[in-house]
């Protein structure tokens, strides 16, 4: 249940029409200010999860392809340095992914990165940060069609075009986002998990049974350009929390989302150092990104096929998403958020195809475009799974317990908010750079393909 809250009313922007900070006195008044409102006399209802297929859902959209560059992370700074990093990023995720709960529940209007956009920034904030959550959605929808082109091409020893195979995984990924709410798409996932988990454990086994322990480095000289590889490949292994908010408001019981994110932060965490390190000591230097495909072929095909509903279903939360923030934009307060209407299933299927598609012509037209998800990771992942949450948590203080006082009075908080706004910063910039970096060299080197060639 909720606390009883003491606030002061205040002139900040609401999308309900009045004060933001709202005086919760339970889980009953939450449920008459959030976006969905009262469902019983709904034929749709959105809020319906438990807080364990929240946290089957988190993990089935973050533990995906991501960590399979994880172990190449540790090739670039070495054993120790690698592990410190991605335990570092996970224990910080945790720590983000608490304020961002704690805003939620303080603001259950806000259904969507661009909804608290606009109690903090104003409409410009709205606009950007939805903006912001679309792009990065579409893109990982994107790097899971790659993903499961790769995937479809290590099974059939790429007998096919590329584009053939991208279009073919891009057409039941179309199809398992179009459920209206994540409590069908949230039975599907418990597959997807178990299908990333026994991957990764087949991966394991193929790189202990067919390599010897390899001449691995427990620390790496290198330069910074380099070295924050290292970095940013864990940063979008961890990147999920622009979903937190549309997760939870789907949860009959959002006080619960807390324990959600200890289950999918404590596995990811755990899970990606394992994976990391027991790939880095077998293959070595020499492990590839994706790490899978350093493994004999007879094991890239075993590894690859059993991840395959993970990538399906990874790239359907987020094109679910993406298509999700713009429908709940349209359609808030309306009956065709939550009854059987022709106009409201023909805007959901037209913008679930939008998504897709946007996807699929990205990954097969741009021929730079698992660079350009290293843009958008820098850009909107360091922001919506670091940055922000510390401009939340400093909202909030000033607003609700007296501004500079607040801050004053809780410094320790305070300071660790203005570090994590600097620290989303720092990943942001130095992020752009490496790779723009990254680009330049690729095209300096004669790497990059035509656009739409198998």
């Amino acid at each position: 249940m909720f606390e009883k809250k003491e606030v002061t009313p205040h002139s900040s922007p609401s999308l309900e029409g009045g004060s933001t900070l709202q005086d919760l006195a339970g889980e009953s008044t939450y449920h008459d200010i959030d976006v969905f409102g009262r469902e019983e006399d709904h034929e749709i209802r959105y809020k319906t999860l438990s807080w364990q297929l929240v946290a089957v859902l988190m993990i089935a959209e973050i533990v995906s392809n991501g960590m399979l560059s994880l172990p190449s992370s540790l090739a670039v700074v070495g054993l120790v340095p690698g592990i410190i990093i991605i335990v570092f990023l996970g224990a910080f995720a945790l720590f983000t992914s608490w304020i961002l709960i704690e805003f939620k529940l303080r603001h259950p209007e806000v259904h969507n990165m661009g909804d608290a956009g606009l109690i903090l920034f104003g409409p410009i904030g709205r606009e950007l940060l939805s903006f912001g959550t679309i792009v990065f959605a579409v893109f990982a929808t994107g790097g899971q069609l790659l993903a499961g082109q790769i995937a479809l091409g290590a099974l059939s020893d790429s007998k096919l075009c590329l584009i053939l195979y991208t279009a073919i995984f891009t057409i039941p990924t179309l199809l398992c986002s179009l459920p209206r709410t994540l409590d069908q798409l949230s039975w599907l996932c418990i597959p997807s998990v178990i299908s990333i988990i026994v991957a990764g454990i087949v991966g394991m086994a193929g790189a202990g049974i067919n390599f010897s322990i390899a001449s691995f480095d427990i620390v790496v000289s290198t330069d910074f350009t380099t070295a924050f590889i290292s970095v940013t490949n864990p940063v979008f292994a961890y990147a999920g929390h622009f979903m937190f908010f549309i997760l939870i408001s789907e949860m009959k019981h959002p006080t619960h989302a807390m324990r959600a994110a200890w289950v999918l932060q404590t596995f990811a965490t755990t899970f990606y150092v394992v994976f990391a390190v027991v790939l880095y000591i077998y293959v070595g230097a020499e492990v590839e990104s994706p790490a899978f495909s350093s493994l004999p072929i007879k094991w890239q095909k075993a590894a690859y096929g059993i991840a395959i509903p993970n990538f399906l279903i990874a790239g359907s939360l987020y094109s679910h998403t993406a298509a999700k923030l713009l429908f709940v934009r349209f359609f808030r307060k309306s009956r065709h958020l939550h009854s059987h209407t022709v106009v409201g299933w023909s805007v959901w299927i037209f913008l679930i195809v939008l998504m897709n598609a946007a996807a699929f012509v990205l990954a097969v037209g741009v021929p730079i475009f698992n660079y350009l998800i290293g843009i958008a990771a820098s850009l909107f992942a360091s922001w919506y799974t670091y940055g922000i949450a510390g401009a939340f948590w400093l909202f909030d203080s000033w607003v609700d317990k007296g501004r500079w006082l607040a801050w004053k009075e809780r410094w320790p908080m305070a300071g660790l908010s203005v570090a994590t706004l600097v620290a989303g910063g720092f990943i942001c910039v130095a992020g752009m750079y490496v790779t723009v970096k990254q680009i330049v060299d690729a095209y300096a080197s004669g790497e990059v393909s035509a656009p739409f060639s198998c």
